[in-house]
């Protein structure tokens, strides 16, 4: 294996090691969150996507060059200088499993380092929502506990206007039997008045009558005096 496959090979190595890290089930995706927040991660931030698309760039020529070396040795005039040489027969066989291997190599390498970076974009959006949840969460619990202040003040609203609209009620209904009771002793003031003012008026009607009896009686007192005193003179 030459140097460039043997370090595709151990790129390989290292992408599976990183990914089968990345499916730890008891690493949560806020710790790779914290641990993808380093300092180190937003140095390296400017560098990485340049780094990302070269090994892309990288491995694609790799994986042409391997796609070309298996159709070389896979194509019919290798295969029938082979049958007429043995020896030639297993060279080009050892080329082209060299080939093969070199392809599946690099087209497992395109394959896991895009993987990797879907990965890790992944798990950030995990984190991010799970923040972003636990942050709606406590809006949500504080809006309901809020909504349920607010039910319980709304409650305590209403139960002070029913006792209130029922105060207001029995003190409509003790006015209105007080007004009643002060329109029935009014009736009855009023009879009395009216019959206070009848016996008043046949008060009057008596007195008037007494007093023309008493002048009337005084008048003939007078006529009695003023015969009497004729005959008083006669008898001196």
């Amino acid at each position: 294996m030459t140097l460039q496959w043997t370090a595709v090979a151990f790129f390989l190595y290292a992408e599976i090691v990183f990914n089968l890290i990345l499916c730890i089930p008891f690493i949560s995706a806020q710790r790779w969150h914290l641990v993808f927040n380093w300092r180190i991660w937003s140095w390296l931030s400017p560098y990485w996507n340049k780094f990302f698309f070269a090994m892309i760039m990288a491995l694609v020529v790799l994986f042409c060059d391997a796609i070309r070396e298996v159709q070389k040795y896979s194509g019919p005039e290798p295969t029938h200088d082979a049958h007429a040489n043995p020896n030639l027969y297993d060279h080009v066989h050892m080329k082209l499993f060299r080939a093969q291997r070199n392809l599946y190599i690099c087209g497992f390498s395109l394959f896991l380092w895009l993987v990797m970076r879907r990965i890790v974009t992944l798990l950030n959006q995990i984190a991010e929502t799970s923040v972003n949840s636990a942050g709606l969460q406590a809006q949500m619990d504080n809006a309901f506990k809020t909504a349920e202040k607010h039910q319980e003040d709304n409650q305590i609203l209403k139960t002070a206007l029913l006792e209130r609209e029922q105060s207001m009620l029995i003190t409509n209904n003790q006015l209105k039997r007080e007004i009643e009771k002060l329109q029935s002793q009014l009736k009855v003031a009023e009879e009395a008045v009216r019959r206070s003012d009848a016996e008043v008026e046949a008060m009057k009607r008596q007195a008037k009558g007494l007093t023309h009896e008493y002048d009337r009686l005084l008048r003939e007192h007078h006529l009695l005096q003023n015969l009497q005193r004729p005959e008083d003179k006669k008898d001196q």
